[in-house]
């Protein structure tokens, strides 16, 4: 049922507007995270990107709640979303990969640009996801790649392939899963992103001896690779029949 405007209360009102702002919330804990970044500490700049992150996971459940869409129809939420998660997952880690001297000298730049270019691709596609919840390709998480290059350095050789090969697979006819949309898989989706989460946040913290930290990365690894098996599946079998 849609709304009238003149129907519609004060507190309906100030609630969408409230979702809006928090989604908004997320532009400030990106400049914080440039601001930890500038002053070299990577690991609080990472811990304020996940935190912007969370916020990214549950605002459309609030926004759909509070009918934001008819409630604030002049406030586009969508574009509100993609200004900041393109800071978030895009822009800052860039800057991370770029400053911290993970990539060769020579090409540390050059492949800055390649992710910031291509992740715009990424953004402007009318077409970034499928109606049963799955990115077509790379889906521009450079937050991810900028967390491994810290908490597990690989040499700079390896760091640059990487990168090339990710932004290849920006454009290649591959689906990834969106572990909150797609309901191919049930719950499992949704398990496994939360024990990758869990593991990251564990290795946030200091302390561990070097077994633990050694397992609690082969645990994000694991939850990575299933997410992208499960994307490979829905690529390679098609949409299910309703």
């Amino acid at each position: 049922m849609v709304e009238r405007q003149d129907s519609i209360g004060t507190s309906a009102r100030a609630a969408a507007w409230a979702v809006h702002l928090f989604t908004a919330s997320g532009v400030v804990l990106a400049l914080l995270a440039l601001a930890a970044l500038l002053d070299g500490n990577e690991r609080l700049a990472l811990l304020w990107l996940v935190a912007a992150i969370m916020i990214d996971g549950v605002d459309g459940t609030f926004a759909r709640a509070a009918h934001v869409k008819t409630r604030l129809p002049r406030i586009d939420g969508d574009a509100l979303d993609l200004v900041i998660d393109y800071l978030t997952f895009v822009f800052i880690p860039a800057m991370l990969i770029w400053r911290g001297n993970y990539l060769p000298e020579s090409l540390a730049l050059p492949l800055t640009a390649l992710i910031l270019i291509s992740s715009l691709y990424v953004f402007a596609r009318r077409d970034m996801k499928t109606d049963d919840g799955y990115f077509r390709g790379f889906p521009a998480l450079w937050i991810i790649v900028a967390f491994y290059f810290v908490l597990v350095p690989v040499s700079q050789p390896l760091a640059a392939a990487i990168v090339v090969a990710l932004v290849g697979l920006t454009f290649a006819p591959i689906l990834v899963i969106h572990p909150f949309r797609a309901r191919d898989f049930g719950l499992w989706p949704v398990i496994v992103t939360g024990l990758g989460a869990l593991a990251i946040f564990a290795l946030f913290l200091p302390g561990w001896p070097a077994q633990v930290e050694t397992a609690l990365i082969l645990t994000t690894v694991a939850t990575v690779v299933i997410l992208f098996v499960m994307g490979m599946v829905r690529t390679l079998r098609g949409p299910k029949l309703q």
